[in-house]
């Protein structure tokens, strides 16, 4: 029930009125969400004339009564906005009772202290490029670790809290870990971290698990989601497609630390870069991964505007961090960007070498569509060698390519593809940063717009992923809305602090990861208080570490790391594992290789979950019940939900149940008392020695199991799973502890990062 509470304590109605009223952070989010819709930016939608997002606009005399100001500044008496809001009279008032908005009386009074301050308006903080500011002051001086921690502690002692301690150092290896690599930490690394008692032993482990390639595979989970990678084109067929070349760069990418800025860079004009390489070429495979129609009957410019949208969108709520698919068929109601503006955005992506159709469903010629790219094992063996190509089939992948030509871009009138209105040129949201002349006029300039030092969205945009990455929410909450509706920043400084930082050391991604894990905020143990579930009981003010179940790839890495089942290969072919009998036969136009669900077999079955194939009509089920994207469109923050299949799941899946199985039996043909076999298991799966009482129970557990088990239910029980059981083992005493390995499986705290 906490998600349920109110994410700021910006708008709890017992807070005071500040001494000085903010219109970014005080007023605006009043306006943005009682009285735009009507006043703001869509011009098609504005009452009376009357614009409040504008000073210029809210100062002059009214429309409809040329005798009255909205806004008197210094003078809410003869403000039309306080008297309106204040009013009782149902006539008089606004928002009109008709709405269904009002205003809280706290809002009320904001309102009358910002007019009687002068009514000073200021430019929305995030289109205000960010400057670095000076580090707080705090009481405290011994606990911060490095930057960050000022800012962080700096509102914990303005709202009376301490910080906790830190972390026990099991918790703290398991934490790290998943965070850095998506698996648990081995029984090694354990032993070593707890034995090694010199100062920079936590600095240590991280710089190992930043050596990790897994680090790749966990980092390029997040990016995929943000990409909307998948294994099949979408809509009613969802043929393949063999994207997954792509996939393998980014593992890449990240992991031999290539900076943001080229990241993004060669992903969104790695074609149009000077001497451009296979490698960039690929890497443009970013802004192919929308979904492609190989529907017969379909019209073809409908689509390719379709694809043109999705590109669009996709920077705008991905890179850029605003809502501008809002202005695709009108203005946008909240935010400052014309209807005209997402058009010249729009135009960057319009000129691809592409058509909406270009063939049905069929074989190997359609798993990529032109523009496309030819991987040749000439290439594999020199540029692109972290591509794991295991066969010598033709290997395609969809990239972008741009026309020879200008294909020219209209103004679409409602957004519809056949309905164009003026013709406009390439350009970016003035708002943000107006597009330099000097810059080329393609997504190569497009690029050097975002990655511009002016541009005050960018390094913003990716410092909050990052820290939503590693503390469950962002500074800025909602991700992918950085605009007027979104939600303010809890830290502004730190995350301006951060974003600059970013930028002055050259966009290091790896150097950014490293800040984060080594804050002593980072650091903290998850306990919490009653006073503290009762202070702050969102931990917006970071005074607790993070505490959230792992994300659903990892669950699956878990289970198979610790199970010692895990294949680490790196890259490949997506893989598919096991899955309820039927469902895409029962989702299915009949055609393509993904018509019915054919199981892999051996080592395939044992991938990470990253590798795990994504049909789009019907995504991985057991992934899904635990908040995996279907990567329909772009997704920069996943739901966490909390349900019972998720425990069903927990119990059923026969990845689960095989992964037992197979631990089970290692651990018997190990010469060891049966608590000790159980305590091993339980630091294998859940990262920590078990206590007295728990080695007891789960040993209590497997003894009573031992006594109940009848051949025909043993049988039943080991039946689950290819892997093969040893020739010489008790089935008996195997099947006992395997359901004692499943019940530690199935611990809260097994899945959860805390």
């Amino acid at each position: 029930m906490q998600s349920c509470a109110t994410s700021s304590a910006n708008h709890s109605g017992s807070e005071a009125i500040p001494e000085v009223v903010s219109y970014n952070f005080d007023i605006r989010p009043i306006l943005s969400d009682k009285c735009l819709a009507c006043h703001g930016p869509d011009a098609n939608k504005r009452e009376a004339g009357l614009r409040l997002d504008m000073a210029e606009s809210a100062y002059k005399a009214l429309k409809e009564h040329p005798s009255a100001h909205a806004l008197v500044p210094g003078k809410p008496e003869l403000s039309e906005v306080f008297l309106r809001i204040s009013s009782t009279d149902t006539a008089m008032m606004m928002p009109p009772p008709s709405s269904n908005l009002k205003l809280s009386a706290r809002e009320i009074k904001l309102i009358e202290k910002w007019i009687q301050q002068g009514a000073t308006y200021e430019k929305h903080w995030a289109f205000v490029a960010p400057k670095k500011p000076a580090l707080p002051t705090v009481k405290e001086t011994d606990w911060p670790k490095n930057e960050i921690d000022y800012f962080i502690l700096q509102k914990q002692e303005e709202k009376g809290l301490k910080p906790n301690d830190e972390a026990d150092k099991e918790r703290l290896l398991k934490r790290l870990s998943f965070d850095l690599v998506g698996l648990p930490p081995s029984l090694q690394l354990m032993d070593s971290f707890l034995a090694d008692k010199s100062a920079n032993a936590y600095e240590k482990a991280v710089d190992q698990l930043l050596k990790n390639p897994a680090y790749g595979e966990k980092m390029a989970l997040h990016w995929l989601d943000l990409a909307r990678y998948a294994d099949s084109h979408g809509y009613q067929d969802d043929g393949y497609r063999t994207q997954w070349p792509w996939r393998d760069w980014v593992i890449h990418a990240f992991n031999k630390n290539m900076h943001y800025n080229d990241f993004v860079t060669w992903q969104l004009a790695g074609d149009l870069m000077p001497n451009s390489t296979k490698e960039q070429l690929l890497a443009t495979g970013f802004n192919r991964n929308h979904k492609i129609t190989e529907e017969g009957g379909t019209i073809p410019e409908e689509y390719r505007t379709m694809y043109v949208t999705d590109r669009t969108d996709l920077l705008g709520k991905g890179l850029l961090g605003v809502t501008i698919e809002c202005a695709h068929c009108h203005d946008h109601k909240y935010d400052p960007f014309p209807q005209k503006e997402y058009y010249q955005l729009f135009a960057f992506f319009n000129n691809v070498k592409e058509v909406g159709i270009e063939s049905v469903i069929g074989g190997p010629d359609t798993y990529a569509k032109k523009p496309l790219m030819e991987i040749c094992d000439e290439d594999i063996q020199s540029i692109l060698s972290f591509v794991n190509k295991r066969d010598t089939n033709r290997l395609i992948v969809s990239v972008m390519g741009d026309l020879d030509t200008t294909r020219k871009t209209f103004l679409l009138k409602r957004g519809a593809y056949d309905a164009p209105g003026e013709e406009v040129q390439v350009g970016t949201p003035t708002a943000i940063l107006p597009f330099n002349p000097s810059y080329p006029k393609n997504r190569l300039g497009l690029s050097k717009w975002m990655f511009d030092k002016k541009n005050p969205l960018t390094a913003r945009v990716y410092v909050n992923h990052l820290w939503q990455e590693f503390f469950g929410k962002g500074i800025v909450k909602t991700s992918g809305d950085f605009g007027m509706q979104g939600d303010l920043p809890t830290h502004p400084a730190l995350l301006d602090w951060l974003a600059v930082d970013f930028m002055e050391h050259g966009w290091d991604i790896k150097r950014l990861v490293k800040q984060m894990v080594t804050s002593a905020t980072y650091r903290q143990s998850a306990v919490i208080t009653p006073e503290k579930l009762a202070t702050d009981p969102d931990n917006v003010l970071l005074a607790r570490g993070p505490r959230y179940r792992i994300q659903a790839e990892f669950i699956k890495d878990l289970v198979l790391s610790s199970s010692g089942l895990l294949n680490p290969t790196i890259g490949g072919p997506s893989v598919k594992p096991y899955q309820p009998a039927g469902l895409w036969e029962g989702a299915t136009s009949g055609r393509g290789l993904l018509s019915a669900y054919n199981q892999d077999h051996g080592s395939s079955l044992y991938r990470r979950g990253i590798y795990t194939l994504i049909k789009r009509t019907v995504p991985p089920p057991s992934m899904a019940i635990f908040d995996a994207s279907n990567r329909d469109l772009c997704e920069v923050r996943r739901l966490k939900t909390n349900t019972p299949l998720q425990a069903l799941v927990m119990l059923n899946d026969p990845t689960v149940l095989e992964a037992s199985r197979v631990l089970a039996a290692r651990l018997l043909q190990e010469n060891s008392a049966v608590n000790d076999k159980i305590s091993k298991a339980f630091r294998l799966i859940v990262s920590r020695q078990p206590n007295k009482k728990e080695t007891e129970l789960l040993t209590a557990y497997y003894e009573k199991e031992l006594k109940k088990l009848t051949p025909a239910s043993t049988e039943r029980s080991l039946a689950v799973g290819e892997y093969l059981i040893p020739a010489r083992i008790d089935k008996k005493k195997l099947a006992a502890l395997m359901r004692v390995v499943t019940t530690i499986y199935n611990l809260e705290e097994t899945i959860t990062k805390s």
